[in-house]
């Protein structure tokens, strides 16, 4: 049981974490996270797209891999020049589209440890966040191809 000591200093602290919190409003914050979200992807297809235009023969798998590589490239670099966290405070999960956010990640984890030096600063802090995602993408793709492929076994022993 707690006592009246405990009960006050809880509901001080309480009070303090109140005043202090910051306030948010819900509806603002989606409204910036669509449309920092939606500059993104507006973004991200008018890469595309003028990419189809210089490139016609290209097919849309690889103009789906260089705008991915442009949209990459550009987050990490704003993320350098410190503009890409204000985009991120005012957007929001907008400004989380896995493909910059991811970016925006890396770029992040390499440039806090860059006093640290090349190697064991930037290039390992790096990969801390990268590792985990190559892991789990490597594994749960290995699982869903051998799925795949007994599921395909099965249907032909059963079919013919």
């Amino acid at each position: 049981m707690a006592t009246k000591a405990e009960v006050l200093r809880n509901k001080k602290y309480s009070e303090y974490i109140a005043a202090i919190t910051p306030k948010t409003h819900l509806a603002q914050s989606l409204l910036y996270a669509f449309l920092i979200g939606g500059i993104f992807c507006l973004i991200g297809q008018l890469i595309y797209d003028s990419f189809e235009v210089i490139f016609p023969h290209y097919d849309h798998i690889r103009l789906g891999n260089i705008t991915a590589m442009v949209l990459i490239a550009g987050a990490s670099f704003l993320t350098g020049l410190g503009l890409y966290d204000k985009f991120a405070r005012r957007g929001g999960a907008g400004s989380f589209l896995p493909i910059t956010g991811f970016a925006n990640a890396m770029a992040s984890a390499s440039m806090e440890f860059k006093t640290e030096g090349l190697t064991f600063g930037t290039s390992t802090k790096m990969f801390s966040v990268v590792g985990p995602v190559i892991v789990n993408g490597v594994v749960w793709s290995t699982v869903a191809a051998l799925i795949t492929m007994l599921v395909k076994v099965i249907a032909a022993a059963i079919g013919g």
